[in-house]
């Protein structure tokens, strides 16, 4: 225990909770005891009503190098993880109870298995140039399980998704890029300033709106599209009810920058 099992940072930085993979001699590896931090720094977010984006990024030289499988062997083999639904808290991986707010993840260096499937139950990812990725579970006689196997084929595509899925490849940010799991591209070292500076911009609109519209594209995801479609109308009346939505028209007719209150 101690140091050697890792810890997740928070920082509060205005409308926004930076959340730090904090394990840099170990490149990040994840074991339980980050886990469990990592649950709690996404329920904060997600029930603090002045949080209004969350932006995961990696300490030291690499985003991490996956899961540390020695101190998950014991719980893989007695299939310990709680149905999704009997989860009270936030899971990272967006099973069960998901974060109702927007999550910017900033990923450089090693990024491996894990790295991957969290970054895509988020909803942005900004890369390094330098990013190496690799979805490598088969390599060591298991398969991904925290959502990789169904969404690289949602961003990439069944081919791309079954071409680094299947042969277990490492490859780099620009590859990342062109099936469609990262949006950006910079250079070293700018990965968390980007990702910090589109997640202010996020911040800046109405709370209410910005959940909502997360909530009704997952919907579609989950429920199909007729679902979605008969939830417009009635999440659009709602927030035209709201304070918010007052200020935005306000706003607008005045020709100045709304100020959004989350309510």
């Amino acid at each position: 225990m101690g140091n050697d099992e890792g810890s997740i940072s928070v920082e509060v930085r205005d409308y926004l909770l930076l959340i730090g993979l904090n394990r840099p001699e170990k490149y990040n590896g994840f074991t339980p005891t980050m886990s469990a931090e990592l649950v709690s720094a996404y329920t904060r977010l997600d029930e603090d009503d002045d949080l209004r984006v969350g932006v995961l990024f990696g300490h030291g030289n690499h985003f991490t190098a996956g899961l540390d499988l020695p101190k998950w062997t014991e719980r893989m083999e007695r299939n310990t993880r709680p149905k999704s639904q009997e989860n009270p808290k936030v899971d990272p991986f967006g099973f069960g109870r998901s974060s109702r707010k927007p999550i910017v993840t900033a990923v450089h260096g090693i990024t491996y298995t894990f790295g991957i499937e969290v970054a895509l139950a988020g909803d942005i990812i900004i890369a390094a140039e330098d990013c190496r990725f690799s979805q490598l579970e088969p390599a060591r006689g298991i398969h991904a399980t925290g959502g990789a196997t169904f969404r690289f084929v949602e961003r990439g595509g069944w081919g791309n998704a079954m071409y680094h899925l299947l042969t277990c490849d490492e490859f780099d940010a620009n590859e990342a890029l062109r099936v469609g799991i990262v949006q950006e591209v910079v250079p070293v070292g700018q990965q968390l300033e980007r990702a910090i500076e589109i997640a202010q911009r996020i911040s800046e609109m109405a709370p209410l709106a910005i959940q909502e519209t997360k909530a009704s594209a997952r919907r579609w995801l989950h429920e199909g599209s007729d679902a979605c479609i008969d939830a417009l109308a009635p999440t659009q009346s709602r927030l035209m009810a709201t304070e918010d939505a007052k200020e935005g028209v306000t706003s607008f007719v005045e020709r100045r920058s709304a100020e959004f209150k989350g309510r």
